[in-house]
């Protein structure tokens, strides 16, 4: 699997350096600008700016997980990351320096976030910003392998699965205020328990704000949530937030 990253990795990155940076990135060209752009760009923001450093944050998952799973929980985040906040290019040179940094090409790292005039306050990519201010956040999971990655070779798959499958708690019926924040910049409380679907919350929510389950798309830590989704299967609990994408074109009526 991180072969397949590393090869990946050095795709995105010459994309990157054509797109994102106008070319910054370029291993002949790192030699002694790296630290001065930082620098340079550090003193314009007034703002603290450390170099990425080699460690890597460790996790462990709630389950042992497979490369497949990895990554698939890898590509949605990075597929919906940029429906939110942010701005898509800084988010896809993320994502080419995590790989690189992954496949410990730290240098390749450093040129790319320094290209696309990424600021990292804790030398960390968990937590960077933009030349414009935006806060930009990275899960552990997009930086790293859990501890307990098994191999989908394994014999233990099979049996992690049950074992997860077993260690499901049934529904709680017990009800709370969920949060809701829409695209649109507005926050809505719903009436939610464990044991609600997507879809039952969906209508609710049409109810109570007057837009079509349609028009409504979900999401929670960068997941596209289904209507068939529970939230005690993505665990969403009481004090967090989730997001709704609400697509603002009307129907086309005829007469």
């Amino acid at each position: 699997m991180w072969q397949a990253n590393c090869r990946r990795m050095h795709n995105l990155a010459d994309w990157i350096s054509g797109t994102v940076m106008g070319g910054c990135v370029g291993r002949s060209r790192m030699d002694g600008q790296v630290s001065a752009r930082s620098s340079t760009r550090s003193k314009k923001r007034g703002g603290r700016n450390e170099p990425l450093k080699k460690e890597r944050p460790k996790w462990k998952s709630e389950y042992p997980m497979t490369e497949g799973q990895l990554r698939s929980k890898r590509d949605e985040f990075w597929d919906t990351a940029p429906a939110f906040d942010g701005r898509k290019e800084i988010w896809d040179a993320l994502r080419a320096a995590a790989l690189a940094a992954e496949c410990n090409d730290l240098e390749l790292a450093q040129a790319i976030v320094d290209g696309a005039c990424i600021t990292l306050p804790h030398g960390s990519l968990t937590e960077s910003y933009d030349e414009l201010g935006n806060r930009y956040q990275l899960p552990a999971y997009a930086l790293a392998p859990p501890v307990n990655l098994i191999s989908e070779t394994s014999s233990e798959v099979k049996v992690s699965e049950s074992t997860q499958k077993q260690a499901q708690p049934p529904p709680c019926r017990q009800e709370f205020q969920l949060r809701v924040r829409l695209s649109t910049g507005k926050d809505v409380r719903l009436t939610a328990s464990l044991a609600d679907s997507i879809a039952e919350l969906k209508k609710q929510l049409e109810e109570q704000e007057e837009i079509d389950v349609t028009r409504q798309r979900w999401f929670f830590s960068g997941k596209l949530l289904t209507d068939k989704t529970r939230l005690q299967d993505a665990k969403i609990q009481k004090d967090y937030v989730v997001q709704v994408i609400v697509n603002m074109n009307s129907p086309v009526i005829t007469n």
